[in-house]
C-alpha cells in the first residue's frame, strides 16, 4: 500500500457519485457501505486531500464523517472551502454538523454537553431528509456519540429535529442543500439511519442509484484488458474469496494470460485445498499451479509460539516460494491481488501518521517490488460483501462465494502455542464438526465467522472408567457488518451442547469444549 491520497477511480467515472470526507471517526467506512447499498458510487477520503478528489470527482453530493476533535481547538481538522461554495448537496454527521456550522458562521460549545450512546430525537419540521422516514411530532431513537454541540445556527439554517442533550439535533438550510445531523446515522443503533441517508443520495443529491455489480464487472474487465494488454499476469490464490474472486474476473478478462499459483502450506480446514484445485482447475478451467508445501511451512514453524512471530514466519515463506514458482512460470509482468477498499482506506490515515499496528495482515506485500512486477487490484474499490456479489455475478458456486472468512495463516492461529501435526488434525475434526452442526441448523449464514480453537491447555476428564488428560477446544462464533466490531453469536445452550458432545466423543484428544463470549472491541475475532 501506498501512502498516496485516495482519488478517483476509472470504474466509477461514468456515475454518479457521493464523496465522503473522513475526519477520524471509528464509523467512516460504515458511511460508505449504506451509500453504496444504494446502488451510488461513494469514495472516502482523509480531510487534507478533500479539496483535490472533490475537484476531481465533481461529486454529486458530499458526506462530512464524525471524528474525534472538536472544532473549539485551534487546530482542529477543516472541511475546503470550495466545497460549501460548488453548488452541491452537504451532509454533515456529528463533527460535520459542528464543523459546519463553525464553518459557515454559527457557533459550538465544547466540554459539557455529552451525550454518548441511545437517544431519542423528535422530528419538529418537515424536510427532504426525513420523508417518507420520520413524522412531524414523532421521536425516534438514534444514536449519540459527541462531547460538543450546536449553540447557534448559520445564516439561512433551521432547527428540523431536537434531542434533549442536542437543541440543534438536525438542521437544514434547504435553498442551499445543506444538512446536518448530531446524531450517526450510518450506525445500525440509528434503525432508519439507512433510510435517511437514502433520501440524502437519492432525493436530494439526485443520485440514480446505478452502480451495480454488473456494471463493475464489465467496468473492471474493460479496465484489466487495458492495463495488462498482452503481458502475462501471475495471481496469488489463498482459498479465500478475495483471491478466488479476483482470479474469476481477471480470467474472464484475459483468459490463458493468467496462472494462479495455489501454495498450500498445510494449515487450511479439512478438503479445502482439494476443493480449490478442483474449483479453478476443472470448474473454470484457469491455468494452475499446485504447490504442496506443507511440509516446509510446519517445518519453520516447529516450536514457534508467539503469534506475531507465526503470522510473520509465514508471510515471509509464503513469499518466498510464491516468488520461487513465478519465476518457473516465466514472463509476468503483472502480478495480481485480492486487495479491498478496507485495505486502501485504512492504508491512508486520517492523521497522515501510522496507525497501531493489533497484528500484522498475511499477504503478499512486498512482492511487487522484490519481483519488479506491476500491480493488478481489481477488488480495490469493493467492500467484502460487494466482493461476494460480484463473485455471484461471475458465476462462483454459493458454498464458496458465502464461507466465511478465513485467514491468511489459517489454523496456525487457532491452534495457541506450538503447532503440530497432530494438534493441526485434531482442530480440523473438530471445527469440520462444529460447521457441520451450524449449517445443519440453518444458522451458516446469520454467522459472521465460525470456527474451533485447540487450546495450549489439557485438562482431566473421565471417560468411561477411565482417567483422562486431552486438550481444551473452544468454540468461536461472531456476528458483524464488516469485521470492525463483532458480537459473539447467541447461541442456545443446547446447541452448544449436542456440538460439545459429538466433539468430545469423536474426536480423539479433546475432552473438554468451552464457548468464547467475547465481543470486539475488546477481543479481536481470531485468537491470534
Amino acid at each position: 500500500m501506498t501512502d498516496a491520497p485516495i482519488t478517483e477511480t476509472a470504474a466509477a467515472t461514468s456515475h454518479d457519485k457521493i464523496l465522503i470526507v473522513d475526519f477520524g471517526s471509528q464509523v467512516t467506512q460504515l458511511i460508505a457501505r449504506r451509500v453504496r447499498e444504494e446502488g451510488v458510487y461513494s469514495e472516502i477520503v482523509p480531510f487534507q486531500s478533500a479539496a483535490e478528489a472533490f475537484r476531481a470527482m465533481n461529486p454529486k453530493g458530499v458526506i462530512l464523517s464524525g471524528g474525534p476533535a472538536s472544532v473549539t481547538e485551534g487546530a482542529s481538522p477543516r472541511a475546503p472551502q470550495e466545497i460549501f461554495e460548488a453548488g452541491v448537496p452537504v451532509l454533515g454527521i456529528c463533527y460535520g454538523e459542528h464543523l459546519m456550522a463553525d464553518q459557515l458562521g454559527g457557533a459550538v460549545e465544547g466540554g459539557h454537553h455529552r451525550e454518548f450512546g441511545r437517544a431519542e430525537v423528535e422530528v419538529v419540521k418537515p424536510s427532504p431528509l426525513f420523508e417518507g422516514v420520520w413524522e412531524v411530532g414523532q421521536r425516534y431513537p438514534v444514536w449519540m456519540s459527541h462531547g460538543d454541540r450546536v449553540t447557534r445556527l448559520p445564516e439561512g439554517f433551521e432547527i428540523v429535529g431536537v434531542s434533549d442533550n442536542a437543541p440543534f439535533a438536525a438542521v437544514a438550510n434547504e435553498e442551499r442543500g445543506f444538512y446536518a445531523v448530531q446524531f450517526h446515522p450510518e450506525v445500525a443503533h440509528t434503525p432508519h439511519g439507512g433510510r435517511l441517508l437514502r433520501n440524502f443520495v437519492r432525493r436530494i443529491a439526485g443520485c440514480t442509484g446505478d452502480w451495480t455489480m454488473a456494471a463493475f464487472r464489465q467496468e473492471a474487465i474493460a479496465r484489466i484488458r487495458e492495463q495488462v494488454g498482452s503481458e502475462r499476469v501471475i495471481c496469488g490464490l489463498s482459498g479465500g474469496v478475495d483471491s478466488a474472486v479476483a482470479a474469476v474476473l481477471i480470467h474472464e478478462a484475459i483468459g490463458d494470460q493468467l496462472t494462479c499459483v495455489f501454495v498450500d502450506h498445510g494449515l487450511m480446514r479439512a478438503g479445502e485445498a482439494q476443493e480449490v484445485v478442483s474449483l479453478f482447475r476443472f470448474a473454470y478451467n484457469i491455468p494452475l499451479v499446485h504447490v504442496e508445501a506443507q511440509d516446509t511451512f510446519l517445518g519453520a514453524l516447529d516450536g514457534v509460539t508467539d503469534p506475531e512471530t507465526k503470522r510473520k514466519t509465514i508471510g515471509k515463506l509464503f513469499i518466498d516460494v510464491f516468488e520461487a514458482e513465478a519465476k518457473k512460470v516465466g514472463g509476468a509482468a503483472f502480478l495480481a491481488q485480492g486487495t479491498l477498499y478496507p485495505d486502501v482506506i485504512e492504508s491512508v490515515s486520517f492523521t497522515g501518521g501510522p496507525s497501531v499496528t493489533i497484528k500484522s495482515h498475511h499477504n503478499v506485500g512486498g512482492l511487487p517490488e522484490r519481483m519488479n512486477m506491476k500491480l493488478v487490484e481489481p477488488l480495490r474499490e469493493l467492500f467484502k460483501d460487494e466482493v461476494r456479489a460480484l463473485g455471484r455475478e461471475l458465476g462462483l458456486p454459493e458454498s464458496f462465494v458465502g464461507r466465511h472468512p478465513f485467514p491468511g495463516p489459517g489454523l496456525a492461529i487457532r491452534c495457541p502455542g506450538e503447532i503440530t501435526p497432530e494438534k493441526l488434525d485434531i482442530l480440523r475434526k473438530a471445527d469440520t464438526i462444529y460447521l457441520e452442526e451450524i449449517r445443519r441448523a440453518g444458522l451458516y449464514d446469520d454467522i459472521w465467522q465460525a470456527f474451533a480453537v485447540l487450546l495450549p491447555v489439557r485438562t482431566v476428564g473421565v471417560m468411561g472408567d477411565y482417567r483422562t488428560y486431552e486438550y481444551v477446544c473452544a468454540l468461536r462464533a461472531v456476528t458483524s457488518v464488516d469485521g470492525m466490531t463483532a458480537d459473539f453469536y447467541p447461541f442456545d445452550m443446547a446447541f452448544i451442547g449436542k456440538v460439545a458432545t459429538r466433539i468430545i466423543n469423536e474426536v480423539r484428544g479433546v475432552n473438554r469444549v468451552v464457548y468464547d463470549v467475547t465481543s470486539k472491541p475488546p477481543g479481536t475475532i481470531e485468537w491470534e
